[in-house]
């Protein structure tokens, strides 16, 4: 094979859907609502967190990361590495706060905590952030698959519109993932990790093939480059990849993205036993950071290479892997790339919509409270699972002729504005005992917290301080505020006492073997 034909690529990507639907067959037989939002909770623990490192890393990393190692701004070199130290802070409260929260008070939707909390204005708003966090998410990690498979079209000659291509991206993972769901998820997610560390691996090997050195050797020649320095101690005031901003923006974009965050949560939901989502999630905080690693030497590896043959960075740095790849390398690396790029991309969106579903049904139609009947309930899962797709289809587009910088600087930007809310509202029902007046004030206060913090940011009102990501911390100390604004104490009654109902029972769950 001297060179990719589009009849290879398509073939390979048939092929590799067609072992996704075979594992969707198999794990969706007799498939109802339980198994569709939580595996009958029977999932095992190695498999989740395995499949969780590529659901955490998505097409943004795949591709976005690397490029953003020579890109300059945020995230230049390796100091994402300063994030991802925080992240495993992030992880730890998780693991040891939120979980045993979740697990006693045997929840579907993470967001069934702030009804019990708070009530069902709380509850409703929190649940329409995460809606509205993960379309965003969702839609910028499919965008970065659609922007390389045209790029894959384009490079063929072939004239293939946008919007098809996205369409038939978000029509694949419709397929596996509409009667199966969290149960189909957690074994196409193992298989999807797999495919993309093996992809950039191979692709790291095939750069010091091409560059005569051996792994030491690469290592080496990183860490003499340019790209290879880690952390950031000075300029404090302006500096976005500073040590401390990185590390606890690393820290709270853990907690948020994935403690608050119903997809991520949903995998350690099905989990069998709080103790089984809790090795799961500190065995998967840890391979991450290797990961990661990974990643930013890929990213170092690329923009060396280029320098070394002469290719020309592109405008969208996004597209270095792709181009690298696709062009530059063996025609067999073009394939592994295709292959690790639609797992990471799927591993990650495939999730997504599953948790958007739920938690519009069980969040906004209460299915899980109503008296039809499984099947009434299925259609009706049928349909908002049809629903966002489409909203996904759009969004996309949308970003298409909205965003040039390097998607993972969007991505973490965004959440800052939509987990910001979600932020305030678990930490203030966590850490104070005072209730709210809930009502029209508190999603009133979820919009007005992330409005003045963007006025802020882009107004450059903080004395030449640069917020960076540390605007999802702000967003969520502006929430916080804005409750103990409405909030009150409420005297007990005689026996009562300050322990909420789910902190009653053995530290296992309810749902201990």
């Amino acid at each position: 094979m001297d060179r990719l034909t589009p009849e290879i690529i398509f073939g390979v990507i048939a092929l590799y859907f067609l072992v996704l639907m075979a594992i969707s067959y198999f794990t969706s037989k007799d498939a109802d609502n339980a198994d569709f939002f939580l595996a009958n909770r029977k999932s095992p623990w190695y498999l989740v967190a395995f499949g969780m490192i590529g659901a955490s890393l998505s097409g943004v990393t795949f591709i976005s990361l690397p490029g953003a190692v020579g890109a300059g701004g945020g995230n230049q070199a390796f100091s994402y590495m300063q994030m991802v130290f925080g992240y495993l802070v992030g992880y730890a409260v998780i693991a040891l706060v939120l979980l045993p929260l979740y697990y006693k008070m045997n929840l579907t939707s993470i967001y069934g905590y702030l009804e019990e909390r708070f009530g069902k204005w709380s509850y409703k708003t929190g649940a329409f952030y995460f809606l509205l966090s993960r379309v965003i998410g969702a839609s910028l990690r499919l965008f970065l698959v659609a922007i390389v498979f045209l790029q894959i079209t384009e490079g063929f000659e072939m004239e293939v519109p946008f919007w098809l291509v996205v369409a038939a991206t978000i029509l694949l993972i419709w397929i596996y993932t509409f009667k199966g769901g969290i149960r189909t998820i957690v074994w196409t997610d193992t298989l999807q990790t797999f495919f993309m560390l093996t992809a950039v691996v191979l692709t790291i090997v095939a750069i010091g093939n091409a560059l005569d050195k051996n792994v030491g050797d690469l290592v080496g020649t990183i860490q003499q480059s340019e790209y290879s320095q880690m952390f950031y101690f000075e300029n404090f005031m302006t500096d976005s990849n500073n040590f401390f901003k990185q590390f606890i923006s690393g820290a709270l974009i853990a907690i948020v993205m994935t403690g608050l965050d119903q997809d991520m949560m949903q995998k350690n939901l099905s989990c069998r036993t709080l103790r089984d989502a809790q090795k799961n999630v500190f065995a998967f905080s840890v391979i991450l950071v290797f990961v990661n690693m990974l990643f930013l030497g890929l990213g170092a590896l690329l923009y060396i290479y280029a320098a070394n043959v002469g290719i020309e960075i592109p405008e969208r740095t996004d597209q270095l892997f792709a181009e690298i790849a696709l062009e530059h390398l063996s025609p067999s690396i073009g394939i592994v790339f295709i292959l690790g790029l639609i797992a990471a991309a799927y591993s990650s969106a495939d999730s997504a919509l599953t948790a958007l579903t739920t938690s519009f049904c069980v969040d906004f139609l209460d299915i899980e409270k109503n008296q039809k009947s499984e099947s009434e309930n299925k259609k009706t899962r049928f349909a908002v699972h049809i629903g966002f797709s489409v909203l996904l289809f759009l969004v996309i587009i949308a970003s298409y002729y909205l965003t040039d910088k390097p998607v993972i600087n969007n991505l973490f930007s965004a959440a800052g504005y939509t987990y910001g809310p979600l932020l305030g509202l678990f930490t203030f029902g966590l850490f104070s005992k005072s209730k709210i007046q809930d009502g029209w004030k508190v999603p009133v206060i979820c919009v007005v917290a992330p409005l003045i913090t963007y006025f802020l940011q882009i107004n450059k009102l903080f004395i030449g301080f640069e917020l960076g990501f540390l605007n999802i911390g702000l967003n969520g100390i502006l929430t916080f505020l804005g409750l103990m604004a409405i909030s009150y104490w409420e005297p007990k009654l005689e026996g009562e006492t300050d322990t909420p109902s789910w902190e009653v029972g053995d530290d296992e769950g309810l749902l201990d073997d």
